[in-house]
């Protein structure tokens, strides 16, 4: 003990006589500060010299020396680089760089810190290799450095670290070989490497971690057999291996090797041979996943005696002997009363479905298993397990019916029974299921009609009923459905007519009606479904000619073959730039066949089987149309006509020069009303039913801050009671005192006056009087919006605790949301009676409503685009061009450039990257030529888990979801809309088809193998 002391006052002198003194670590640590991003310094305020070094914040100093010993800024939002001076705080114990954004590399100075005993980096955008210095911090017991960009191989010097007892290097761009001197850090209890790039065999040397709880070797490139020294690690409690190259089968005594395991994921491998029958003597353990390797036999009876199980994943393996018996294990899962997942799709599976499966656990949540040959009925019983949210028996050999005790899975999100052979009526009460989005019902041989009560069904995005043996009408109420994707109902015996309410599908992509015996005229409110990109009508009898469908732009197949239609082909499904697929053979159209545009290719055009059509390309090998020669009266009516023409010509210049004249005088009208601040009353007449400042003011008591829930660029806005209708709305106050404020009111209020969407926020009234004082008053009130904005959710730290939302957005939210926007604003840029454009889309100006469906509100710097006058009275209110908001608006309005549908897109893009990355346009991350475009497209594909909104990752997702691919395509997406040159933006109606399209193929992963 002396002569430890002893050496600690010489260690102590030796530091003083070098210049190390607590002056040092506060020079140390301005220097610190001045490498930290401008914007950000503001949080490291009380560096100063106003205040003692031991009060800074986040700094912690030791009783003795009044050194630091302590340095903890987790969660600061700190950016810039970290300086080498923090290897001159000598004392230091723990340093807590966490969950910022710094970057450049590590410096090799943190080497110097010998008493260092915690340093944790997680969480940043820290480059380089790891330093080689570490290892002469040798107090070090944790050291955790997650969730960077750090490179290079992993240093074998680490392994002099021998105190560590946790160690995390994940998802980083590791690359090579693990070191054997890994084996030399005795102490360690969590050692991760997951999400790397590590390749080879897991060394030998690591059987000498026997007080290993956790490993994580998950989704690098390891290969070889299951590494025997694993086996060694009798503690281990959490095991990771899955998404690797490891091969070869497991031994039989795996569960008495390993007897703590609670989480053990081996998937996605090669592992062969059977489930070791061990693994149920594992009492502990809580989550098995050994999906998409090539496993064998049975599975085991033993897992029934596994109490606290709850998620059991065996997809995709070879399981099973296609004989009764393989299904035996469900009785003995009854037993396992909190199992919640239970997926075994896609093996080799087959006897009668048990009816012991309604006994499992009531906290069930998923049941897949699919693709197998499963046979028998589904348990009338299966309306006991409440709590599922999925429910897939597809591909299969059940029959018999569906019970109508389905309609008790209240919580029932998708409900998969395609290809099996399942007959008699589909149940009335599958319209209890409200919550549905996803049914598959395809291929059986279900009688009678389709239930109207599907119409309850108001989230369902697909609705698969194909081939059965339906009859009777389609129901109206289907199309009433209102976010329906895919409506796939071919292949039945249903009559009647494709109902007029279809124009109501605006989300509709695939409509498959065909081969059944519908008739009548197809309905002209076709056109209005204008997400659809397939339309098979073929194989019934329905007359009349094609209704205007030209809005159709996004189409991409098209068949109306087998049918009675009549009239001639129109010319403009030629100009569908997608097409692919027309198929309009065996009707009775009638003239000259098109020949431009997708005409011209006859491998994607057939209309072979219309008997009075003529002409076309000949490869289509229709006979030539006749050629008639002009007659004495064809000629007198062609001189007819020229006079008539030049009667016409005439009589339009004079009145061109008739509304130009008056055009002017409306022209000169205007300016005057706006120099006087006074709005046009075709602004303000627009509303029947205007409320004065009196009753605004009493609506919002005072406007007094207790109902203050925002404020923008030109006003404020308050929450209101309007007692005579009884109503909550949204009130927002203008600032006259605010240059431009009036402009704002009026593009505002000129903009929304006519236009009706789902998703805008709408404009009930407006109010232009003198308040009590004589003072100009301008308000606009909307309809309230009870989950506030978009901004508030993506960023709830930033909220106060009283407002801040009870939990985030999950992804199939964001992709909601996201098609909502982009639906909006293809409404707003094509749609309108004029286009317009909104010029500050941000995410405070989307507001959430009750089922957070998304409404773009604040016009204040809207803008229609008319066709001609570009000095119209809308482009006059603004002198000095677009402003828009920093990071959102787009690059050419910073110089000039007029407003543009390709502005709004840009913001769009930039809302995209925002809501999926979690991190703001402005973040002290993206500084100079470094955006927030820049951060995400150097991280795809590979580092996407990386950027992604980590609330996003920990919301719900089930195991085994592919989140990296979804967000891969998203957030690709985004980045075609905020390309620089505007272009080259993706149309927000294309953006809205691809959104909807990702959520349909994620959230129906299987859509492939059902067709």
């Amino acid at each position: 003990m002396r002569l430890f002391l002893l050496v600690s006052f010489f260690a102590s002198m030796l530091l003083e006589a070098y210049g190390f003194t607590a002056e040092t670590d506060r020079q140390s640590l301005l220097e610190f500060k001045s490498q930290v991003s401008e914007g950000k310094r503001v949080v490291l305020s009380s560096w100063n010299n106003s205040f003692p070094l031991c009060n800074w914040k986040g700094v912690k100093c030791g009783s003795k020396h009044k050194r630091v010993i302590s340095l903890d800024l987790n969660g600061f939002q700190l950016g810039g680089v970290i300086s080498p001076s923090i290897g001159n705080l000598s004392f230091l114990i723990s340093l807590d760089l966490s969950n910022n954004t710094f970057g450049g590399t590590i410096p090799e100075e943190i080497g110097n810190l010998f008493r260092l005993k915690y340093l944790n980096m997680a969480s940043n955008v820290l480059g380089g290799r790891i330093p080689v210095s570490l290892s002469n911090c040798s107090r070090l017991l944790e050291l955790i450095l997650i969730k960077n960009h750090l490179g290079g191989g992993v240093p074998s010097e680490l392994g002099s670290l021998t105190n560590l007892g946790i160690l995390y290097l994940g998802r980083n761009n590791l690359k090579g070989k693990l070191p054997a001197s890994i084996g030399n850090l005795t102490s360690l209890r969590y050692l991760g490497f997951g999400v790397n790039y590590i390749e080879g065999e897991v060394p030998d040397s690591m059987s000498k971690l026997t007080q290993l709880l956790r490993l994580h070797l998950g989704s690098n490139r390891f290969s070889g057999v299951f590494p025997s020294c694993i086996y060694n690690l009798s503690s281990l409690e959490y095991l990771y291996l899955f998404d690797n190259g490891f091969s070869g089968s497991l031994r039989s005594d795996f569960g008495n090797m390993l007897p703590n395991l609670q989480d053990l994921n081996m998937g996605r491998n090669h592992y062969t041979g059977a489930i070791p029958t061990t693994l149920s003597n594992v009492s502990t353990l809580q989550r098995l996943v050994m999906e998409e390797n090539n496993l064998t036999g049975s599975i085991p009876l033993g897992f029934g005696k596994i109490p606290r199980l709850q998620i059991l994943s065996l997809n995709q393996n070879s399981l099973g002997s296609q004989s009764f018996g393989d299904l035996e294990f469900l009785g003995s899962l009854t037993n396992c009363t909190q199992l919640e997942t239970l997926y075994v799709g896609e093996n080799r599976l087959a006897g009668d479905l048990p009816t012991s499966i309604a006994n499992l656990s009531r906290s069930l949540i998923n049941i897949y298993l699919p693709m197998n040959h499963i046979s028998g009925n589904i348990p009338h019983d299966i309306g006991n397990l409440v709590s599922l949210r999925s429910l897939d028996l597809g591909d299969n050999l059940l029959t018999g019916p569906l019970p109508t005790s389905i309609g008790k899975l209240s919580e029932l999100g998708e409900l998969s029974l395609y290809s099996n052979r399942m007959s008699r009526e589909i149940p009335s009460s599958i319209g209890n299921i409200t919550g549905l989005v996803h049914l598959y019902l395809f291929n059986n041989s279900f009688e009678g009609t389709i239930p109207p009560s599907l119409g309850n069904c108001s989230y369902l995005l697909e609705l698969w009923i194909a081939n059965n043996k339906l009859s009777g009408i389609i129901p109206r109420e289907i199309m009433q459905i209102p976010n329906l994707v895919t409506l796939i109902i071919e292949g039945n015996s249903l009559i009647g007519s494709l109902p007029n309410d279809v124009g109501r599908l605006q989300y509709l992509v695939l409509l498959t009606v065909g081969n059944n015996n519908l008739s009548g005229q197809l309905p002209q409110t076709l056109g209005g479904c204008l997400s659809l990109e397939v339309i098979y009508l073929q194989g019934n009898s329905f007359v009349g000619a094609i209704p205007d469908i030209k809005a159709l732009m996004g189409v991409k197949r098209v068949d109306l073959s087998n049918n009675n239609l009549s009239g001639s082909i129109p010319r403009y499904l030629g100009n569908f730039p997608s097409l692919e697929y027309l198929n309009l053979s065996v009707n009775k159209f009638e003239g000259r066949v098109p020949t431009e545009g997708k005409f011209q290719n006859a491998t994607i055009v057939s209309v072979f089987g219309n008997k009075d059509l003529c002409g076309g390309i000949q490869e289509l090998n229709i006979k030539p149309c006749p050629l008639k020669e002009p007659t004495m009266v064809t000629k007198h009516s062609s001189h007819l006509k020229k006079v008539a023409i030049g009667v016409g010509v005439g009589i339009a210049l004079l009145l061109l020069l008739v509304m130009a004249s008056y055009s002017l005088c409306l022209l000169r009208k205007r300016k005057k009303n706006l120099q006087t601040n006074n709005p046009t009353p075709s602004t303000l007449e627009a509303f029947h039913e205007k409320i004065s400042y009196g009753d605004l003011r009493n609506a919002t008591d005072g406007f007094s801050s207790s109902n203050l829930i925002g404020s923008g660029s030109f006003g404020t806005v308050f929450k209101a009671l309007l007692p005579i209708e009884n109503k909550v709305v949204a009130v927002k106050v203008l600032n006259m005192q605010r240059r431009g404020a009036m402009k704002s009111f009026m593009a505002e209020c000129e903009s929304l006056k006519d236009i009706r969407h789902r998703n805008l926020v709408k404009l009930l009234s407006a109010c232009s009087s003198i308040d009590f004082q004589g003072n100009e008053f301008r308000a606009l009130i909307y309809e309230f919006m009870t989950n506030g904005s978009l901004d508030m959710w993506l960023h709830p730290e930033e909220v106060e605790e009283i407002r801040r939302p009870s939990r985030t957005l999950t992804l199939l939210e964001r992709l909601s949301i996201s098609i909502d926007v982009a639906s909006v604003l293809d409404y707003l840029h094509v749609y309108c009676h004029e286009p317009i454009a909104h010029c500050d889309l941000k995410p405070s100006n989307v507001l959430l409503d009750d089922d957070l469906t998304a409404h773009v509100s604040d016009f204040g710097l809207a803008r229609l685009l008319l066709k001609f006058d570009k000095d119209s009275f809308l482009n006059q209110l603004s002198s000095a061009g677009v402003r828009g908001t920093i990071g959102y608006a787009a690059p050419e309005y910073g110089i000039g450039g007029h407003p543009s549908i390709h502005g709004d897109v840009y913001s769009f893009g930039v809302l995209i990257l925002e809501m999926f990355t979690g991190k703001r346009p402005t973040n002290v991350l993206f500084e100079g030529t470094f955006t927030l475009h820049n951060y995400v497209k150097l991280a795809l594909p590979k580092r996407v888990l990386d950027i992604a909104d980590e609330s996003i990752l920990h919301c719900g997702l089930r195991v085994g979801f592919p989140v990296a691919e979804c967000l891969t395509l998203v957030l690709e997406l985004g980045l075609r809309c905020c390309e620089e040159s505007p272009t080259n933006r993706l149309a927000t109606s294309e953006a809205a088809k691809e959104f909807i399209s990702i959520r349909e193929k994620f959230f129906n992963t299987k859509r492939t193998a059902r067709r």
